[in-house]
């Protein structure tokens, strides 16, 4: 055995799909049941916590085969966990690389925390404004009711 570093890869590598990168380890398994993951039946899936990152310390990692991500999928990863790295993969090679960020504005995705705020009581969209992109602080539009992103609820 030569007394060179031995490099290898961690996780397969993936031929088409979706990696979602730098996810903070204590928001993986929130994004993944936010995705849905436990539904998608032929795609193959790879989840992985807790990776070294000289960014982060540590991060976490999903690979999905075959999924690639619509605008208000991006929207809810953003609510979760801002910041995180999409790379849009074909035969083997990132072809796109995205940052994830929080909207100035989201609608129909995060429900109220006011149990009396119109959004909860009428069949109607929420709105909210994002007041803090960094610590993810949203501000309900017709209740006026801030949320923080621990205790954002995804509708």
């Amino acid at each position: 055995m030569s007394t060179q570093k031995r490099r290898e890869m961690q996780v397969a590598a993936l031929e088409n799909g979706t990696a979602i990168d730098h996810i903070p380890p204590g928001q993986l398994f929130k994004v993944a049941h936010l995705l849905e993951l436990d539904k998608l039946e032929t795609n193959a899936i790879t989840i992985g916590n807790n990776f070294p990152s000289k960014k982060m310390g540590r991060k976490g990692m999903i690979k999905i085969a075959g999924k690639f991500f619509e605008k208000d999928e991006i929207d809810r990863i953003a609510l979760i966990a801002p910041n995180v790295i999409l790379n849009e993969i074909r035969d083997y090679e990132v072809i796109r690389k995205q940052s994830v960020s929080l909207p100035s504005e989201v609608i129909g995705l995060v429900k109220c925390n006011n149990p009396k705020c119109i959004t909860n009581n009428e069949p109607m969209a929420s709105r909210f404004a994002v007041i803090d992109k960094e610590k993810g602080t949203l501000k309900c539009l017709y209740c006026e009711r801030k949320v923080n992103k621990e205790d954002i609820v995804i509708k």
